[in-house]
C-alpha cells in the first residue's frame, strides 16, 4: 500500500460525484505524486466500495502513462462510526491506502479502527468535524492514526456563517503528537494557502472537482503551486 511521507505536503481532492464524473476528473488532473485522490463518501453510498477499486485503478494509470513512479493513494471516506475494524477491511480490500473514522465514535471503534488499520497496513484517518477539542480523543486512544483531519462540515459552512475552519487546532495537535495535519472546509486557493501557512499537511478540496469542467487541470495546478 502507499504510505504518506511525513515531509511532503499533500493535495487531496475528494470526489462526490459518479463514477463517470470521477474517471473524466481523474483523467484530466496533473498526475502527481502529491495529489491524493478521496472516494467521498456520497461516492461509495452511490456506488458502493468497488468506487475504491475504480480510483485506485484509474489514478494508478494516470500516473503510470506520466512515468510518474509512485503508488495510487486511495482515501476510503467511509466516516466509520462503528464496526471499525470491519469498515476497514472492506477499504484495504478494495485497494485503499487510507481509511476515515470519525472522532465522534466510541473509542472503542477507533481504537479497533487504528489497530486494523496497522494490521492490513493502511493509513488511520481521524476526521474531527464536530469535535470541539481533538486531544481530548487523541489523550484516549491506545495509538495514536496517522492523520487528523479538522474539518468544517458542508452544512456547516452554509448554514452556519460564523463556523470557523479550525486552523488554531493545527498547532495544539502538532504541539502534543507527531501526526499529519489534513484541513478539510476550504475550498479556494487562498484557503489552501492559510492551511498550509498554519502548517497543515494535506490541503483537503472538492467543490470544484464535484464535475470535470474545463478548469479542472488549471484548478488543480494552481492548488498544487500552493502546496510546494
Amino acid at each position: 500500500m502507499a504510505k504518506l511521507n511525513g515531509k511532503k505536503r499533500y493535495l487531496q481532492i475528494a470526489l462526490n460525484g459518479d463514477l463517470a464524473d470521477a474517471q473524466k476528473i481523474i483523467a484530466r488532473l496533473p498526475a502527481s505524486d502529491r495529489i491524493i485522490i478521496e472516494a467521498g463518501t456520497p461516492l461509495i453510498k452511490e456506488h458502493g466500495i468497488t468506487a475504491v477499486s475504480r480510483l485506485n485503478y484509474w489514478w494508478q494509470k494516470r500516473l503510470d502513462s506520466a512515468k510518474i513512479n509512485a503508488p495510487a493513494y486511495i482515501v476510503a471516506d467511509l466516516k466509520t462510526i462503528d464496526r471499525g475494524a470491519t469498515e476497514t477491511q472492506m477499504a484495504a480490500g478494495a485497494g485503499a491506502s487510507a481509511a476515515v473514522a470519525m472522532g465522534q465514535a466510541p473509542i472503542e471503534t477507533l481504537n479497533s479502527f487504528i489497530a486494523e488499520c496497522e494490521n492490513l497496513g493502511i493509513d488511520a484517518m481521524i476526521d474531527m468535524m464536530n469535535v470541539e477539542y481533538s486531544l481530548n480523543v487523541l489523550r484516549r486512544l491506545k495509538k495514536q492514526p496517522a492523520v487528523v483531519i479538522l474539518h468544517r462540515g458542508v452544512d456547516e459552512e452554509i448554514f452556519n456563517r460564523e463556523k470557523q475552519i479550525p486552523y488554531h487546532e493545527i498547532q495544539r495537535v502538532k504541539g502534543n503528537y507527531d501526526i499529519m495535519l489534513a484541513i478539510a472546509g476550504g475550498d479556494t486557493p487562498r484557503e489552501v494557502q492559510r492551511a498550509l501557512f498554519n502548517s497543515a499537511d494535506i490541503a483537503v478540496v472538492w467543490k470544484n472537482f464535484y464535475t470535470a469542467t474545463g478548469d479542472t487541470v488549471a484548478l488543480a495546478q494552481e492548488f498544487l503551486r500552493q502546496i510546494k
